[in-house]
């Protein structure tokens, strides 16, 4: 049982207005339910606000990079270098092209890819790399594509966790190479599920188009052909509508975040959890989305485990979330060469982080009501 009267706080929750909720209901009797007019609608506003760029929809954001993959050329006999602190679908679709993942640590502070480690990764077989931002920062991206001029190298940027997100005054998607954005439900911006592929030219998103519905290219009334091997990857309507709605709020969307966010630092400071030495993130209030906000926990100064800590928030009625276990730990990867040791700072964060709520619909009451429980377990659990 809950020891609050209070309802419960769940560590993500989308904000759908009631002008989307009726636009879904308007596509519903459309009698145009999948990919259609609101897919191109949905495409161009995206385009528009990525600088002009080409822009295709996607029912996943791991689609999305998949295809980004192949329209770079990726495929058996090459290396992509990524991060082992991701989602598991980050790596996956790297062997789903044929290709081999290869892992830099990260950075402890920002909890992105270490530049310095991939540029070491580099070798001859090495065609691509694939930096994620964690939380919706990004990685200092004039190093990051320094580095890829320097070695030749395409970029797939995952950046399913930063819509909403800029470098130096500019929107991650409107510069780059190919960028690859989430609209999951737990996402600042949702489509329910989806996600968006940004190109560099009308060739390239005509070939998205193409591996997003099964090479197919069709002519005139009749006309079909068939000239690559593509899959079944298309956005609904329906789907595309909420996102729609939710394109129109964005801006207010990553202000409000970042409100909350800098809410939690000032709740935080001074209190036990500080006190204890948990790790907060980088204050980064330009640049970053804050699509989560993460505490790691010094597990060495605490007498419980991360799930009974996880539990403990869950008896005060919060929820939390993990993100991410370092997925090299993972079977599928060990089976491939991968164990403990290798990327320590990884593995340290991966095993101690926990996801704290953070949605628009949360107030500021809520942001001390979570500080209050994470430092009352700190100081009831705290070793010292």
């Amino acid at each position: 049982m809950n020891q609050t009267s209070l309802p419960f706080l769940p560590f993500v929750r989308a904000e759908i207005d009631e002008e989307t909720i009726q636009g879904v209901v308007d596509v519903l009797r459309s009698g145009w339910i999948t990919t259609g007019p609101q897919n191109q609608q949905f495409e161009a506003e995206l385009s528009a606000y990525c600088g002009g760029r080409p822009v295709r929809s996607f029912n996943s954001g791991t689609a999305t990079m998949e295809i980004g993959l192949r329209i770079a050329g990726v495929g058996a006999g090459d290396e992509v270098i990524t991060t082992p602190m991701t989602w598991v679908s980050t790596s996956n679709v790297i062997l789903e092209v044929g290709a081999t993942p290869v892992f830099a640590d990260i950075d402890p502070a920002t909890r992105n890819i270490d530049l310095d480690l991939l540029e070491k990764a580099i070798t001859p077989r090495t065609k691509a790399i694939m930096p994620v931002y964690l939380s919706g920062l990004p990685v200092d991206m004039d190093r990051l594509y320094a580095i890829a001029r320097e070695h030749k190298l395409r970029v797939i940027e995952d950046a399913a966790q930063a819509f909403g997100a800029t470098w130096r005054g500019k929107r991650i998607g409107s510069f780059g190479d190919i960028v690859s954005f989430s609209f999951h439900a737990n996402k600042n911006v949702t489509s329910i599920e989806g996600g968006a592929l940004v190109l560099n030219n009308e060739e390239e998103a005509l070939t998205a188009q193409k591996y997003r519905l099964q090479g197919i290219t069709r002519t005139g009334f009749d006309g079909m052909d068939c000239d690559l091997l593509g899959g079944k990857y298309n956005l609904t309507d329906v789907a595309a509508r909420v996102g729609l709605g939710q394109l129109k709020h964005v801006e207010r969307f990553t202000d409000k975040r970042r409100q909350l966010a800098r809410a939690y630092f000032e709740a935080f400071a001074g209190g036990a959890a500080a006190e204890l030495g948990v790790q907060f993130p980088v204050q980064n209030f330009t640049d970053s989305n804050w699509h989560m906000f993460q505490i790691a926990l010094p597990l060495d100064r605490l007498n419980l485990t991360r799930a009974e800590f996880m539990a403990q928030l869950k008896e005060r009625g919060i929820g939390s979330g993990v993100h991410y276990p370092a997925l090299h730990l993972f079977t599928l990867y060990r089976a491939r060469g991968f164990r403990e040791g290798m990327f320590p700072h990884a593995e340290k964060l991966g095993a101690s982080t926990v996801t704290l709520p953070l949605f628009t619909l949360m107030s500021h009451d809520d942001v001390t009501r979570v500080v209050r429980a994470v430092d009352e377990i700190c100081e009831q659990h705290g070793t010292h």
